[in-house]
């Protein structure tokens, strides 16, 4: 180009003329970055916080993942990522209360650091040694977080460390949980919440007792805990006993549940002294005949603390079982796979599943074809007397199969039942861990597998139960925080922060309103519910009994033999010279072949959801619980597949059924002729929507997931072990002919 009054000659001006200035070219090129925090609750504050912090994700050996702020503070653990997460915000099913960043410091189950490439478990809260490179996190919901620590200063990666293994492994004061901090209130409109009964109150009881047509009384004497501070304040025995401030209230016959027959189930728990003493046996016949006294003099007893494996047992069998799914990465996890039936079957953990069905159905048969009283015992009466009571009643009243139902049955026997939640959850990280056991995490399993065999049965659906065993260890409901009601009294007007102007009232964990919006609360409920049609009745005819509960007992007349229980009918005399009177293995008349005979007579009938139900208990029937132990490995989640894809499409043909029922009862209808048909077709249930969803859905879906080759699992761990896959050549082209 040729500049004017130059006369022709170049122009050794720079021609470049910039309309930005050097201020605005810098903060263009280097934008100041946001300091990201996260949303707090009401109560909670920051203890420490570091950047950057780099989260690694699950996927395989390259160590990739996302660098962000980690915090923690006196709720949760939560990582703030640097990026926008579209996954979180394109969540149907996302909890109000944490994310999928966030690990509640309950929750927290064990703490790695990684020293020159060697992971070493953190025991104490305080730690000595130099600050790890990364840092693993294992969650008592089988999460598992990564971060890595060299990308931060040296102080903060220290203080983030030391803080979060403080208030995460440090034994600590239950003042201390972030449920006596939380300002948070309930909400009054919960109508879900007031439906589900506390039995908190003498009119609960008296309205179970009448549903139930118990035959027995009340008691209101432990109303301040006079009595024991291991019982409720109201609670109900046989009507025959009258002392009752006898061992301090340990070994009184507590009532459970009554059959529409007259007998009823009871639970108890040892009363103090040697069990060869004479005054124990006093007390243990005593307590048989109160008992026998409540119906026909029939009654047969059963030490579950013999029969059934201890709460040690449980502890151990379930840290074995967990550890197939807390993988690090895909590498591992294929690994894992070349042993992973066995691996899963040298845990026992199924294995005690399916003892504890087993217990029920013999619970179930005494009640149902015996007509006999059932007196359950161990030493406090606390852990596995609610599970058996529990399973059983789930399994012969139609009522505790509902959503409000199965909530009061949780509040009856295991909240107002006294079992010890703090304990045997390990809340506060207590070094003697002898009295951790997952025993209410064992009953929901043992529920899950009702819901798979009988799932028209159960109004709540497997995703219900599985957000219901994460919410054990979300610390801001106090349903699973004590170990008994006086526990939970005392606690809360003498440790309370507001004291001085009354007890503190923390939310129950049933105001699922706190956690998930109505959208994502309608995945608790099971389409597939049968609902009991209510025929209309008339009035001249009056029914005997207004619940069905069970099959007629004249179903199961057969020969008496000598079963899982002892037939003690013929005297009382007799009878009371029994204490224990069960074993495992035995004769051809073994408790196993007695009750196989009870269920295929069972079979044998037509099924009624609203009846009697028994579980399947051959091998193939006990399944894993796979929504809760594998939704947060990618692995093994099926895009578009699975028991999701299934219940979806059952979902769209209910719809078309119920479309055509509203479609016919508008033509009968005198009214048909003026509306249309097709404007039926707009008001659809709500289903799961297209078949992009993981098997896993709601809990963890459109996650990146890692493919190995098709090739059979032992050649696989052979070639990865093998650094030279060239020797490996000729085999894998052997098994490509095959195929």
């Amino acid at each position: 180009m040729l500049s004017l009054g130059s006369g022709g000659a170049k122009s050794n001006k720079p021609s470049f003329v910039s309309y930005v200035t050097p201020e605005e070219i810098k903060l263009e090129k280097d934008p100041p970055k946001e300091e990201k925090h996260p949303d707090l609750l009401p109560g909670e504050v920051v203890f420490c916080s570091a950047n950057p912090i780099l989260k690694y994700t699950q996927d395989d050996l390259s160590q990739r993942g996302v660098f962000g702020t980690l915090f923690c503070t006196n709720f949760r653990v939560t990582f703030i990522s640097d990026e926008m997460s579209q996954e979180e915000t394109a969540k149907k099913f996302k909890n109000k209360l944490y994310g999928e960043n966030d690990i509640p410091l309950m929750c927290v189950d064990h703490i790695y650091g990684v020293y020159d490439e060697k992971r070493k478990l953190i025991t104490g809260g305080l730690v000595k040694n130099k600050c790890p490179s990364k840092m693993i996190i294992h969650c008592k919901d089988l999460r598992m977080f990564q971060f890595c620590l060299t990308y931060t200063k040296e102080e903060d990666a220290r203080k983030i460390f030391q803080g979060i293994a403080h208030h995460c492994l440090e034994e600590k004061s239950l003042k201390c949980v972030f449920a006596f901090s939380y300002e948070g209130t309930t909400s009054p409109d919960m109508q879900r919440k007031h439906e589900t009964i506390m039995f908190e109150a003498p009119e609960d009881w008296t309205e179970e007792m009448k549903r139930t047509k118990a035959r027995c009384r009340l008691v209101t004497e432990n109303e301040n805990f006079e009595i024991s501070t291991r019982l409720p304040k109201y609670f109900v025995i046989p009507s025959a006993l009258e002392d009752l401030f006898s061992h301090q209230g340990k070994g009184l016959p507590v009532w459970c549940w009554s059959h529409h027959t007259g007998c009823a189930l009871f639970k108890a728990s040892f009363p103090p002294g040697a069990q060869e003493d004479g005054d124990f046996q006093k007390h243990l016949d005593t307590m048989i005949n109160a008992v026998a006294h409540n119906y026909l003099y029939s009654v047969k007893t059963e030490d579950l603390s013999e029969s059934l494996p201890s709460i040690q047992d449980i502890q151990q069998s379930y840290n074995k079982f967990k550890l197939f799914f807390l993988i690090d990465n895909s590498t591992d996890f294929w690994m894992s796979d070349v042993k992973w039936f066995s691996s899963l079957e040298s845990s026992g953990w199924l294995d005690i599943i399916r003892q504890c069905l087993q217990k029920a159905v013999d619970v179930v048969e005494c009640l149902e074809k015996d007509n006999t009283n059932v007196l359950i015992t161990e030493e406090e009466g606390t852990d596995l007397c609610c599970v058996i009571s529990s399973l059983a009643q789930i399994m012969l009243d139609p009522y505790y199969r509902t959503l409000t139902g199965f909530q009061s049955l949780v509040q009856k026997e295991w909240v107002a039942g006294c079992h010890a939640f703090l304990d045997r959850c390990n809340h506060l990280h207590q070094k003697d861990k002898d009295c951790q056991s997952p025993v209410f995490l064992l009953f929901l399993e043992c529920v899950w597998q009702l819901v798979q065999q009988h799932t028209p049965a159960f109004q709540f659906s497997e995703t219900y139960l599985t957000v219901l065993s994460d919410s054990i260890h979300v610390p801001v409901f106090s349903t699973f925080l004590f170990n008994s009601p006086h526990h939970r009294e005392s606690v809360m007007k003498v440790e309370s922060p507001l004291a001085q102007s009354g007890s503190l009232n923390c939310p129950l964990v049933w105001d699922w309103s706190l956690q998930f919006d109505s959208k994502a609360q309608n995945f608790f409920l099971n389409p597939l519910y049968s609902e009991k049609v209510k025929h209309v009745v008339r009035r001249a005819h009056k029914p005997k009994h207004q619940r069905q509960l069970s099959l007629p007992c004249s179903a199961f007349k057969t020969p008496p033999k000598k079963g899982f229980f002892k037939d003690e009918t013929d005297s009382l005399k007799k009878m009371l010279q029994i204490k224990r009177i069960s074993r495992w293995m035995g004769s051809p008349d073994s408790p196993m072949v007695s009750s196989r005979e009870f269920y295929e007579s069972w079979q044998r009938r037509p099924l009624d959801y609203h009846g009697l139900l028994l579980p399947c208990l051959d091998g193939p029937a006990i399944r894993l619980w796979m929504q809760r132990y594998l939704r947060w490995i990618p692995e093994v989640n099926i895009l578009g597949g699975g028991s999701v894809a299934i219940t979806s499409k059952l979902m769209e043909l209910l719809s078309q059924v119920q479309d055509l029922k509203r479609a016919l009862e508008q033509r009968d209808s005198s009214q048909a002729a003026k509306i249309d048909h097709r404007l039926h077709l707009q008001h659809r249930p709500l289903s799961f929507g297209s078949s992009g969803h993981m098997s896993s859905f709601p809990f963890a879906y459109n996650r990146s997931r890692s493919f190995m080759p098709i090739i059979p699992t032992g050649m696989l761990q052979s070639i990865v072990l093998n650094d030279n896959l060239a020797i490996q050549e000729d085999e894998a082209s052997e098994v490509v002919s095959l195929v």
